[in-house]
């Protein structure tokens, strides 16, 4: 990654390769991004800041959560109660969201998910002596 930041910073600055190499050289005392070590990484990208170098923010990968709808606010309540009444955080469905699932987080599941995961947590309360409805 660091290597491509300074690739990035290289092109933002409009550095030739003659320029590029020699200010890796003065920098770090090597004419190729491959030989930095880490702490030298830093060096250099530092002094690309220095020279002006504005890095962005990297972009957030992944779906955004779908809009909520109120059928999606029903099911998320029906949810929200089955943790109030077992004592567990929201945390707790974002688990077993991704161990049903393999999606990270609880409002990134579909409606037919959703239903599955109130399922489970019905099937939890009643092994637990939980009322279930």
């Amino acid at each position: 990654m660091s290597l491509a930041k300074i690739h990035i910073a290289k092109a933002q600055l409009g550095l030739d390769d003659d320029s590029y190499r020699a200010l890796l050289a003065r920098v770090a005392g090597v004419r190729s991004a491959k030989d930095l070590t880490k702490r030298q990484v830093g060096a250099v990208l530092a002094e690309f800041e220095r020279l002006g170098f504005q890095p962005k923010p990297a972009k957030k990968a992944g779906r955004k959560a779908p809009k909520p709808t109120p059928d999606r606010q029903a099911l998320l309540g029906k949810i929200e109660a089955f943790l109030a009444e077992a004592k567990r955080p929201w945390t707790y469905a974002d688990a077993m969201a991704l161990r049903m699932f393999k999606v990270d987080r609880l409002e990134w599941l579909d409606s037919d998910q959703l239903r599955r995961l109130i399922a489970a947590l019905a099937y939890d309360a009643k092994r637990h002596g939980r009322p279930t409805a």
